[in-house]
């Protein structure tokens, strides 16, 4: 099970969430409306940080999105927007980063309607539906996710916190495809601020000490 920690900003905080956590990615908010957004001022601090960074986009062009690979050395792009397969592909065309598309979850998912995206991305990243495009805290009914159809990974997120752990092997036990968990706002003490404490109890849970 790989763990992305999301909403990161602070060096110093990065520093510590790397030797403590090494954790398997580390997100970077780019939505200026999200808390957690990470400006280009931050760009020297985090480019050179050793860990498959995520760049977390909501309905931005692809230029954009093609500068912050540059200038963050993103290794992932998440769309966490209403980007479509056509804007999927012609991203794709534009880079051999690694694209996750999230699905925002109400509380039915069409299945059919995500097909197109499934030989255009790496993984689906399923979150709780908010008006913020994530960070809310809140987790949706996971029920829905045993109807998964396809073979693709996928990534879990929405109110993940410390008493997760046993819910999410039980879940990875009946739907195989679960392959990682995207961590955030349950786990700061402050928008952008993460305690590696709750962090470090979490990952224990999850596989044992390390």
């Amino acid at each position: 099970m790989k763990i992305k920690v999301c909403g990161m900003r602070d060096s110093g905080n990065v520093q510590q969430l790397l030797q403590e956590i090494k954790p398997d990615w580390m997100g970077l908010i780019f939505y200026p409306k999200s808390s957690r957004y990470i400006s280009s001022e931050l760009s020297e601090d985090l480019k050179s940080a050793e860990v498959m960074k995520v760049g977390v986009f909501v309905n931005d062009s692809i230029e954009t999105i093609l500068s912050k690979i540059e200038e963050f050395n993103l290794s992932v792009i998440q769309l966490h927007g209403n980007e479509s397969p056509a804007y999927v592909t012609e991203l794709k065309s534009k880079t051999d980063k690694k694209i996750w598309k999230v699905i925002s979850v109400v509380e039915e998912i069409d299945w059919e309607s995500l097909r197109e995206y499934v030989d255009l991305v790496e993984y689906f990243l399923f979150d709780t539906a908010t008006p913020a495009h994530g960070g809310s805290g809140k987790k949706f009914n996971w029920a829905v996710l045993e109807s998964y159809p396809f073979e693709k990974g996928f990534i879990l997120s929405g109110g993940l916190d410390e008493n997760s752990a046993l819910e999410v092997l039980d879940l990875a036990q009946r739907q195989p495809q679960l392959v990682g968990l995207d961590l955030n706002s349950k786990f700061e003490d402050a928008p952008g601020v993460k305690n590696i404490g709750k962090l470090r109890n979490f990952k224990k849970k999850l596989i044992g000490s390390f």
